[in-house]
């Protein structure tokens, strides 16, 4: 039990109007109530919690390093698959674009876009077919790509299926145009993306 001594006697009902600043609190022994302190933090206590702030430190910047190698493991995919598509629009156009005057130096630049097993066939056809029948017959060939889509994308390998329009004059002859599309398989080599694959749909 609680009781109020204040330094004057109150009369009774009068225990409303007491000002707190005046009024100390006495036990039922007597005997003031003090407020009773809050335990100090020990030595070891504040040991444990640095100890457990530094173990935390390496931990975060362990979890930062794992998402960064995540993020920069799969987000380079989608800008991958974004070049790849534009280097198989290039190149496509590029191995289907010549003309009679320059077709040497026009293939060859276009080998260049390619590599494996198929640059080396590229190379023998251009080289044995058509690059003499061009000059031969004085043929144009002019190629654009209205379309090209991503249709798998990994790490160092890639599809797009590229639409192409190819326009050919051979001699004074009418244009032909030719409407068609290739799936392109690329393979990333030396940072650069090189056609390994064409196949006509």
């Amino acid at each position: 039990m609680t009781m109020v001594k204040g330094r004057h006697r109150l009369p009774s009902g009068a225990i409303d109007s007491v000002d707190p600043a005046g009024v100390e609190l006495i036990s039922d022994t007597g005997v003031e109530a003090k407020a009773i302190p809050a335990p100090a933090m020990t030595r070891d206590h504040a040991a444990v919690r640095r100890g457990s702030a530094y173990l935390a430190l390496p931990l975060l910047a362990f979890a930062l390093a794992v998402v960064v190698g995540i993020l920069k493991w799969l987000g380079p995919d989608d800008a991958s698959g974004q070049t790849a598509v534009v280097a198989a629009a290039e190149a496509t156009t590029a191995l289907l674009s010549y003309q009679p005057a320059t077709v040497d130096q026009d293939l060859d630049k276009a080998t260049d876009r390619l590599t494996g097993s198929f640059r080396a066939a590229y190379a023998a056809l251009t080289k044995d077919t058509v690059i003499p029948d061009a000059k031969r017959r004085q043929i144009t060939a002019v190629a654009t790509v209205p379309g090209a889509a991503e249709v798998s994308a990994g790490h160092g390998h890639a599809v797009v299926l590229v639409f192409v329009n190819q326009t050919t004059i051979v001699g004074d002859g009418a244009p032909t145009n030719t409407n068609s599309s290739v799936r392109v398989t690329l393979d990333r080599v030396g940072g650069r993306w090189l056609i390994s694959a064409f196949d006509p749909i």
